[in-house]
């Protein structure tokens, strides 16, 4: 048996390797060595059965869609308490509705370095609902139709409503996902706008650098150029903007991606209090499919994970709406060739600015 700081320093250990797999498998691997029993963690964390059984598996490692969604509200369709509110500087609990703003497709290969695919959220896709629409909408649209379909068929609880809404929002969201890359979802990773706080909140905040001042007063940014250390609801807004910035919503990519790199650094000194705040985090913000064996997955974790934005063909405004315009065929090109020849690591000195 460890003692209690040789269990810590494997804690930080796994939290560090983990941490480059994105804000949610942070979380996994936190998890997997907080609790003492399988049994523990499936009590702790919510869990989805968007994925069935039958589903297709990745033959060349595994994929994992990483979905982080706009609401404001809790995991049972609750406001969240106003002082979390004001904190987060992101309006009220009524705004956001259930788009998944974050999609990263993770695929970690049975060997070498890991690959976290960010999928742009206003690509114009199939949706397995019907038609076409941005790729995010594809959750929030299938929610609202089974709530539909449940009250026409009596269901009034608004509990029972929130969770088979979002089951079969996350179902729709897999398979669109799926189905425009051309890959099987093995797990999937939920987590809302307030488990993105939560996370930096949980670690005192994160240092970030950027090129060029900033300010959003729709996301409530307000950053000077250069090196800084943006706290929970700083950090909220920082991941958040996209007005203001030349390349709009991939620059938001860039900023999410530059998010959990801070996150790593920042795990390499984190303390016990931390490790906790995050653990206790998971237990609320996170969802994961009813497969993903956590003890399995942190004692699995590659040692290296790298970010690329999947490409898109420029913008288009179509039916009122903006949407990025894709070729199907270069984006599924470009799926294969991450998860055979990932990009060049980051630099390991110093924080890496963005615009």
């Amino acid at each position: 048996m460890q003692s209690g700081g040789g269990y810590h320093r494997t804690v930080f250990l796994v939290l560090t390797r983990t941490a480059w797999l994105a804000l949610s498998a942070v979380l996994l691997a936190a998890s997997a060595f907080a609790w003492s029993t399988v049994s523990t963690l499936s009590t702790g964390v919510e869990r989805s059965y968007a994925i069935p059984d039958d589903a297709p598996r990745s033959e060349s490692g595994r994929n994992i869609l990483i979905m982080g969604l706009t609401t404001r509200l809790d995991l049972h369709g609750e406001p969240l308490p106003d002082d979390v509110l004001r904190r987060m500087q992101a309006g009220e609990s009524d705004r956001g509705g259930y788009n998944a703003n974050t999609l990263i497709l993770l695929h970690i290969p049975v060997s070498g370095p890991a690959v976290a695919m960010s999928v742009p959220r206003d690509n114009l896709v199939p949706l397995t609902s019907g038609g076409e629409g941005k790729i995010k909408e594809a959750y929030g649209r299938a929610k609202i139709v089974e709530e539909d379909r449940l009250r026409e068929a009596g269901t009034h609880d608004k509990r029972e409503l929130e969770r088979a809404g979002r089951e079969a929002g996350r179902r729709a969201q897999v398979q669109t996902v799926s189905a425009f890359l051309s890959q099987p979802i093995d797990h999937l990773v939920e987590i809302s706008l307030i488990g993105f706080f939560h996370i930096a909140e949980g670690l005192g905040g994160v240092d970030v650098c950027l090129r060029n001042a900033a300010k959003d007063p729709l996301s409530g940014a307000d950053f000077p150029a250069g090196p800084q250390h943006l706290d929970a609801g700083q950090a909220l807004s920082f991941v958040r903007q996209r007005h203001g910035l030349p390349n709009g919503d991939l620059d938001r990519t860039r900023r999410q991606q530059a998010f959990l790199s801070a996150v790593t650094k920042r795990l390499k000194g984190a303390d016990v209090t931390a490790v906790q705040a995050m653990i206790d985090m998971a237990k609320q913000d996170v969802v994961l499919d009813a497969r993903f064996d956590l003890v399995e997955f942190a004692g699995n974790i590659p040692s290296e994970v790298r970010f690329d934005t999947l490409p898109i063909e420029g913008g288009a405004h179509l039916g009122g709406l903006d949407v990025n315009k894709v070729d199907q065929a270069k984006v599924r090109a470009k799926v294969t060739e991450l998860a055979t020849a990932p990009p060049p690591p980051p630099p390991n000195d110093g924080i890496p600015c963005i615009d």
